[in-house]
């Protein structure tokens, strides 16, 4: 929650930066993972669907970053910010061990796959136009 008050308040100022479009993703993944990469040391998830979701976010990371290198910052899409959602709730249903949570975390790496190769594309198309 206090991510979302920061991106509304730094819209709503105009505070919005290059840094932070890049920052913030970043931070949301690593506080997931760290925390799914727990929940499966304590057998409270599946360590397939987490060990794709990290890999995935090794190599938008990576596309990212190249991005960046040439000077284009690739911002969260729509469906990458879905994807942190349907995360976060499924962490949620994970340490509450509530019934369906490997089915939420399957979504989101369903989420995971479709916005990484929506980044792979997008980063395509920067790499050809430079």
């Amino acid at each position: 929650f206090s991510d979302a008050i920061d991106g509304y308040v730094a819209r709503r100022f105009n505070q919005v930066s290059d840094l932070g479009k890049f920052l913030d993703p970043l931070a949301d993944k690593l506080l997931i993972l760290t925390v799914l990469i727990a929940l499966v040391g304590t057998r409270q998830a599946d360590s397939v669907p987490v060990m794709i979701l990290v890999c995935r976010e090794f190599i938008v990371q990576g596309v990212r970053i190249n991005a960046a290198r040439l000077q284009t910052i690739i911002a969260a899409s729509p469906v990458a910010k879905w994807k942190t959602v349907v995360q976060v709730v499924a962490v949620a249903m994970q340490i509450l061990n509530l019934p369906l949570a490997n089915l939420v975390l399957w979504l989101s790496v369903i989420l995971a796959l479709v916005s990484g190769g929506a980044y792979l594309w997008q980063s395509q198309k920067t790499n050809q136009s430079k």
